[in-house]
């Protein structure tokens, strides 16, 4: 029974504010490491803590998928979507990066439509509206000279819809530690690729922050990174078990707007470790998505209809 509101609130609060000293620490350490180098190590020690909490709680493990097209397609969605996001941190205050993430809600709901063909009324479509108006304030394009790059977070916010809606499908056989293994070895496999073919370093020759953390040389300064990559995998693999916690003894409708803490934690990191403080378009761009996704939250518990709501991975 999704009867513990109270503690699942609490939980979320708690995992938000975890994915946001993860996301500091990968801000801190970009312009010393290279991304999949970070993706391999972080997954690994993951994989371990996820495997050895199911091993000592005696919970059965299941590395097998039903649907392996549709989990193909959702680990490399998830893998090159959060690639995105992490690059976004090197061109972009921690805030404003995960501002713009939360625009998926809105691509959630789109996605649900036309692909779940699930009824999305007016209301919602105007609160998507809203939404996607938010992300134009916080971005405030001047076109004659864009930085594309400012649109990674939001390309993460695509992937990260998509995958959601391919979970909402594979979910009915696949639980979710089976779920989360496959993205791991998945994201192992496809990092071991990256390795031999951008591992040595002979692609960094681009004087760009994202270029760089893409292409530099893998295991090159261990001694400073290795201490933080192994804190991000126990950092990952605690806060799914948090959230995952969360969504299985609350009410989904109750708790998920609790994730917008997070852009109170981004914030407050931001400006507690990297001196970065929001200006006052980005804040009037986060009221717009917050209230839109929060109004989605309450259009789905009305309608009985969750899309959005469920989704226990970040």
């Amino acid at each position: 029974m999704k009867n513990n509101n109270p503690k699942g609130i609490i939980l979320i609060l708690l995992g938000m504010f975890i994915f946001s000293i993860q996301d500091s620490m990968m801000k801190y350490i970009y312009s010393s490491v290279s991304l999949y180098e970070v993706y391999l190590i972080r997954t690994l020690v993951s994989f371990t803590a996820i495997f050895l909490y199911l091993k000592i709680t005696n919970k059965p493990i299941i590395f097998y998928t039903h649907y392996p097209l549709l989990t193909l397609s959702r680990v490399i969605l998830f893998f090159f979507g959060f690639s995105s996001f992490y690059i976004s941190l090197t061109i972009m205050p921690l805030a404003t990066a995960t501002t713009l993430f939360f625009c998926s809600p809105f691509l959630i709901t789109i996605f649900a439509k036309f692909i779940l063909k699930e009824q999305i009324g007016p209301r919602r479509w105007s609160a998507v509206t809203v939404g996607f108006l938010g992300v134009y304030v916080v971005l405030n394009p001047d076109f004659s000279n864009f930085n594309y790059l400012s649109l990674t977070p939001i390309l993460c916010a695509f992937c990260y819809a998509l995958s959601m809606i391919i979970i909402k499908i594979t979910s009915d056989k696949d639980n979710v530690y089976a779920q989360m293994f496959q993205f791991y070895i998945g994201a192992t496999i496809i990092s071991v690729v990256f390795y031999f073919f951008i591992g040595d370093g002979q692609y960094n020759n681009i004087d760009n922050p994202a270029a760089q953390f893409i292409f530099r040389k893998w295991f090159n300064n261990l001694e400073f990174a290795m201490p933080y990559m192994i804190i991000l995998g126990f950092t990952a693999a605690l806060a799914f078990l948090i959230l995952f916690t969360a969504y299985r003894i609350a009410s989904p409708a109750v708790i998920s707007p609790f994730e917008y803490s997070i852009l109170i934690w981004a914030s407050l990191s931001g400006w507690f470790f990297f001196d970065e403080i929001p200006n006052t378009r980005t804040f009037v761009g986060m009221f717009l998505i917050v209230c839109g996704g929060i109004y989605i939250f309450i259009r789905e518990n009305i309608k009985n209809q969750p899309i959005v709501t469920e989704k226990p991975l970040r």
